[in-house]
C-alpha cells in the first residue's frame, strides 16, 4: 500500500532482512575497531618501527568506512524497496575484502620481518 509520498511500504520481512544486514555491517565494523585497539595496545613492537600503530590505524580507518558504508547501503536498499526499484548493486563487500587482504598481507609481512630479524 502506498503512503502520501507515493512510496510503497515493503513487506516487513524484507525490511527486517535489510536491518539484519545493516547490523552485520556494524558488527564487522565493531570487530575491526576492537582489532585496531588490540593491535595498538597488546601487540608487542614489530620489526619495523611504527608498524604496529600503522596497522592499528589502517584497521581503524577500515572500521570507520565499514560502518559508514553499512549505513549508506541500508538507506539505499530501503529507498529502493519503498520506491519499487531494483536493489542497488554496490562494490562495498569487495572494498572490505580488499582492505582485509591488504591488512592481512601487511601483518604477515611484519611477522616475517620480526622472525628474520630475531
Amino acid at each position: 500500500m502506498a503512503d502520501d509520498g507515493g512510496c510503497v511500504e515493503p513487506d516487513y520481512r524484507f525490511t527486517l532482512a535489510n536491518e539484519r544486514t545493516f547490523l552485520a555491517w556494524q558488527r564487522t565494523a565493531l570487530g575491526l575497531l576492537a582489532a585496531a585497539v588490540a593491535v595498538i595496545q597488546f601487540v608487542p613492537e614489530l620489526g619495523v618501527p611504527g608498524a604496529r600503530h600503522a596497522l592499528g590505524l589502517l584497521l581503524g580507518i577500515l572500521a570507520t568506512l565499514t560502518a559508514g558504508m553499512g549505513l549508506l547501503r541500508w538507506r539505499q536498499v530501503d529507498r529502493a524497496m519503498r520506491d519499487g526499484r531494483p536493489l542497488p548493486r554496490h562494490p562495498t563487500p569487495a572494498y572490505l575484502a580488499v582492505g582485509l587482504i591488504l591488512i592481512g598481507v601487511m601483518a604477515i609481512g611484519l611477522v616475517i620481518v620480526k622472525l628474520v630479524s630475531a
